[in-house]
Parts: structure tokens; C-alpha cells; sequence
């Protein structure tokens, strides 16, 4: 009776968890709903801008031959591919369920994190054998038009990743392309002093030496978001999620007298869903379990609650113990 009756309420609350959405301002709710807004735009000026700039620094790096100025295009087309995969998905997300898509596809934003993690190390491994092989027989490199080029770099890749920067927080996704543009920079500023010290003292190695420094932040930036793509595809509770309290909240919710079968997962980089049986031996009402569901949006950042209710201890609810999935 319990699961019969939440059942009609389960759409109400989904409708109404994205009611609410909208004044959610400083949650998860924010970032999914003002996402197509802010940041189309953001990924297609930021798409534009590289995609001009990995040719410029590809044609100069090769002319005048410098693996840092290539390492850079080769990083910088890597971040191409990364902001068209999330903005495909951003996009993605905001398709409506159909099919055997019950969720809609919001999880292309989990597989887009993971992608976009997967093509940096890509492209750091093939930067970094290339620096490898140029330190052992280091070659003149042009160093005005390296520094001219890459400090292009510098501003198209800050200017982008202000673009993104007030969403980082809310998605995984948006934070995986602010993460790219914020490096880019720094990259990119890397390669204008090197080359200026090229310039100054004639070192020809600084060049190959510079393009593996690159290669080390770009491992060092990406394994977080490599670890955080990973559990969300594993559907481990998103960060921050306290399942100690949602339990002690669960357990404390009048006429409750024991709970079992708890699971919280990720449906996109920005939603989170949760699934519990409540053993109610009053049994209860639709209100409960609307409000329920309302405390744990307000509280938890959960936007789709199902409860199951059962009104015997003892029924022999085969999820009942805790290592049964």
C-alpha cells in the first residue's frame, strides 16, 4: 500500500523538485536550469576562438620550431574536443525522457567529464614524448614569433575561462571546461617565458624542458576530474553528499521506526537521486511523503526522492540487510 501510494506521488514531486529549481540559486538546481543560457554561449565563442588559436600555434610551432608552441596547440586542440563533447552533453542533459531513456540522457554530462579527463591525458602523453626525444638533440627555435603566438594563447584562453568560471562549482561538467581554459593559460604563459629566456640566454633545451612542465600540470589538474568523472559513472553518492545525516533524518521522521535499502546516485553531473524503504508500522499519507521528499531537496540537494513503505518489521523485505544492494 505504501509503494502504491507514493507512486502518484513521485511524479508530483519530480514536477515539483524542478518548480523550485528555478529559486534554488545558490544550489545544483541553479547550474541545470540556467545552464543552456549561460553557457551556450560560453561554448561556442569558447570553441571558436580555440579552434583559431590551435592553427596559429600549430602553423608557428612547426615554422618556427618549437615543441613548446606545438605542445600548446596539441593541448589547446585536446580542450577543443573537450568543450564540444560538454556542450554536447550540457545539451543532452535537457532532453526530455523517452524510450528506454527513462532518465533522458542527463548522464552524458557524467561520460563527458570522463571523456574530456581522458582526452588530457591523451594528448599529454603524445606532448611529452615528443619534449623527450627534442631534449636529447635540442633545435633553434624562433623565439619572438613563439612568444607573440603564445601570448595570443594567454588572453583567448583567461577570457574563456572566465566564461566558465561561475558554474564550476554547481557542475562537474562546466568545472572540466573551466579546468581546460584556466590551464591553457597557464601553459600558454609558460611558453612565452621560455621563450623569452631562449631569447636572453640561447638555451635551446628550455623549449622541450618547458613543454614537459606543461605535460606534468595538465596530469596534475586532471586526475581529480579523471576520480570524480570515475565515481559518478560507478554511481557513488556525489560529493559532499552526507549519508550519515540522511540516514539520521530518514530514521528521525515521525512514525519511522526503522529504515533499510538506502541508495543515493548521481542521474547528471548536477542532480541526485535517492531510493529507501521505510518500515512505518502506522502505515502513512501522501503528505508525508511529499514533505519528506521536500526537506530532503531543501536539505540535500535531492531532487528525486522514491520511498517505499513497508508496515511490518518483520516482513521479510529481502533488501533489509545492509549488504544486500
Amino acid at each position: 500500500m505504501g509503494g502504491h501510494d507514493h507512486h502518484g506521488h513521485h511524479q508530483h514531486d519530480h514536477n515539483h523538485a524542478h518548480d523550485h529549481d528555478h529559486d534554488h540559486s545558490h544550489g545544483l538546481g541553479h547550474a541545470h536550469v540556467h545552464a543552456p543560457v549561460n553557457f551556450g554561449k560560453a561554448f561556442a565563442i569558447g570553441i571558436t576562438l580555440n579552434t583559431a588559436l590551435v592553427v596559429a600555434e600549430a602553423i608557428y610551432g612547426y615554422l618556427g620550431n618549437s615543441t613548446a608552441l606545438l605542445a600548446d596547440a596539441g593541448h589547446n586542440l585536446s580542450d577543443v574536443l573537450g568543450l564540444v563533447v560538454a556542450w554536447g552533453a550540457s545539451i543532452a542533459a535537457k532532453r526530455a525522457p523517452s524510450g528506454r531513456f527513462t532518465y533522458g540522457f542527463r548522464a552524458s554530462t557524467i561520460l563527458a567529464a570522463l571523456a574530456n579527463a581522458v582526452f588530457l591525458l591523451t594528448a599529454t602523453g603524445a606532448i611529452g614524448w615528443e619534449a623527450i626525444l627534442r631534449l636529447r638533440e635540442p633545435e633553434p627555435v624562433a623565439g619572438v614569433t613563439v612568444m607573440v603566438v603564445a601570448g595570443i594563447g594567454i588572453l583567448i584562453n583567461g577570457s574563456t575561462a572566465m566564461l566558465f568560471a561561475s558554474g564550476r562549482k554547481d557542475d562537474i561538467n562546466i568545472e572540466g571546461a573551466y579546468l581546460h581554459m584556466a590551464a591553457d593559460a597557464a601553459v600558454s604563459l609558460g611558453v612565452v617565458v621560455s621563450a623569452a629566456l631562449i631569447i636572453w640566454t640561447g638555451w635551446l633545451w628550455l623549449d622541450p624542458l618547458t613543454s614537459l612542465v606543461i605535460c606534468a600540470s595538465i596530469l596534475w589538474g586532471t586526475t581529480s576530474l579523471l576520480r570524480g568523472s570515475i565515481d559518478m559513472s560507478m554511481a557513488a553518492a556525489p560529493k559532499g553528499t552526507d549519508l550519515v545525516a540522511i540516514r539520521a533524518f530518514l530514521l528521525a521522521r515521525p512514525g519511522v521506526s526503522a529504515i533499510h535499502d538506502l541508495h543515493v546516485w548521481p542521474i547528471s553531473t548536477t542532480e541526485t537521486a535517492l531510493t529507501c524503504h521505510l518500515v512505518m508500522p502506522a502505515g502513512t499519507v501522501d503528505a508525508f511523503l511529499m514533505e519528506t521528499a521536500e526537506m530532503l531537496r531543501a536539505s540535500f540537494r535531492i531532487g528525486h526522492t522514491t520511498l517505499q513503505v513497508e508496515t511490518h518489521p518483520d516482513n521479510g523485505c529481502a533488501l533489509a540487510r545492509d549488504d544486500v544492494v
